[in-house]
């Protein structure tokens, strides 16, 4: 198996330039995720490329007779390379696609998702429910989204399934999904890879404990809710989608009410370092 999924990246890959993604259902695409246009020229050039290889990648499956078209394919790409905009060499954008390489189907639901549920209490009962999802990433698996949520994102609440579901996949990479990705070189200043991972851990895990409280305080006392979505609080790896999710929608916000994130979130997808203004990104 492991042979047959590096024999399908590498025919991806040799299949060479991909299509380009018309400018027309570009910029429409813009226009319908003002998040992404914060974006400069230079960016959104490279984030086009991206999406292009992206879609080149990736096959798209509409759920229950939803068809698919080329600009919801676009919209899906365009948040789902957000996060890799400034991850790949600064000459081969789209090496930074690795990051979704475990993967191959995206399929796109015309509503919320309801999937049938089975855990065991600390009793030994066990319990059986449906849990109504917009979006779902599968270890090695596909990613599941809603496209009325794929369409949503950015409405006013710093919000987008895509960025959430495909952070969780780059949170996976690290053997799962636990809200600690794999690290660059040199994290924070880190010498290695256990300096990297500690500073990781004092950022976030306190972090997370603090909305916790925020949150119990909130459903059962009345107090005031944290701004960040209430399914943060219900694992490490959903804080850090969600904090994610927030950082690309609406960094200025997100920034200023939790900065130590902000600067770890960064650092982690490197957009502290300034890419080259000629980095052959033409289509």
């Amino acid at each position: 198996m492991a042979w047959l999924r590096t024999l399908g990246r590498w025919l991806r890959r040799a299949a060479g330039t991909p299509t380009p993604i018309p400018d027309a259902l570009w910029q429409d695409t813009l226009a319908r995720h003002p998040f992404l246009q914060r974006l400069d020229a230079h960016e959104r050039r490279r984030l086009q490329r991206l999406a292009a290889h992206f879609i080149a990648r990736k096959r798209f499956t509409g759920a229950h007779g939803l068809v698919v078209t080329d600009a919801m394919a676009v919209a899906v790409a365009a948040q789902a390379c957000l996060p890799l905009l400034h991850l790949g060499p600064p000459n081969r954008p789209e090496a930074a696609l690795a990051w979704y390489d475990d993967f191959v189907t995206i399929v796109l639901h015309p509503d919320d998702a309801v999937a049938p549920r089975r855990v065991m209490d600390e009793a030994g009962v066990v319990h059986h429910y449906d849990e109504v999802l917009a979006g779902e990433a599968m270890q090695h698996g596909p990613v599941m989204l809603s496209w009325p949520a794929v369409q949503g994102a950015g409405m006013g609440s710093g919000t987008s399934v895509v960025i959430h579901e495909f952070v969780h996949k780059m949170d996976m990479q690290a053997g799962g999904a636990d809200g600690a990705p794999p690290l660059p070189r040199g994290f924070m200043g880190a010498r290695t890879a256990r300096e990297a991972a500690a500073h990781w851990y004092r950022t976030w895990a306190p972090a997370f404990e603090q909305f916790r409280e925020q949150v119990a305080l909130a459903e059962r006392f009345g107090a005031p809710a944290p701004w960040l979505d209430a399914y943060a609080a219900s694992a490490p790896a959903e804080f850090f989608a969600v904090a994610c999710e927030a950082h690309f929608v609406e960094p200025e916000r997100f920034a200023r009410e939790y900065p130590a994130l902000a600067a770890a979130l960064r650092e982690l997808f490197k957009q502290n370092e300034v890419p080259l203004a000629n980095d052959g990104d033409g289509l």
